[in-house]
């Protein structure tokens, strides 16, 4: 079965920082894009960055461009989100995103649970 768990997610202070994971497992993770995504109560999801095959973080949202950075490490099935300089307005869950591909349909999705993240001040 498709696993997708984020961790990391704590109570920081504006300016602070915090290293988020997502682990996955149940499909072929090295060819996979991953995202992260965050959701704010009232408000729509948010893409932070896709994550490819490759490593190289896209589409970087420009509200955290410059202080979160974004990787993958295809041999741990793991992706990583640094964040850097922290504000109140960056809280919110924190999600992630496999798009996958699977011999059945072709490509399929699948997103973790989410794990929160709060800065205060």
């Amino acid at each position: 079965q498709v696993q997708i768990v984020e961790s990391g997610g704590d109570l920081v202070q504006s300016g602070g920082s915090l290293r988020l994971s997502c682990a996955a497992t149940g499909f072929t993770f090295s060819s996979a894009v991953m995202s992260w995504y965050r959701q704010a109560p009232g408000k729509e999801r948010e893409l932070l960055a896709n994550i490819p095959a490759t490593g190289d973080a896209e589409n970087v949202a420009e509200s955290v461009k410059g202080r979160f950075t974004f990787s993958r490490d295809n041999a741990r099935n793991t992706v990583w989100m640094q964040m850097d300089s922290l504000k109140p307005e960056d809280t919110g869950k924190y999600l992630c995103h496999a798009r996958y591909n699977t011999h059945a349909t072709g490509y399929s999705g699948a997103w973790g649970q989410g794990t929160q993240v709060t800065v205060s001040s």
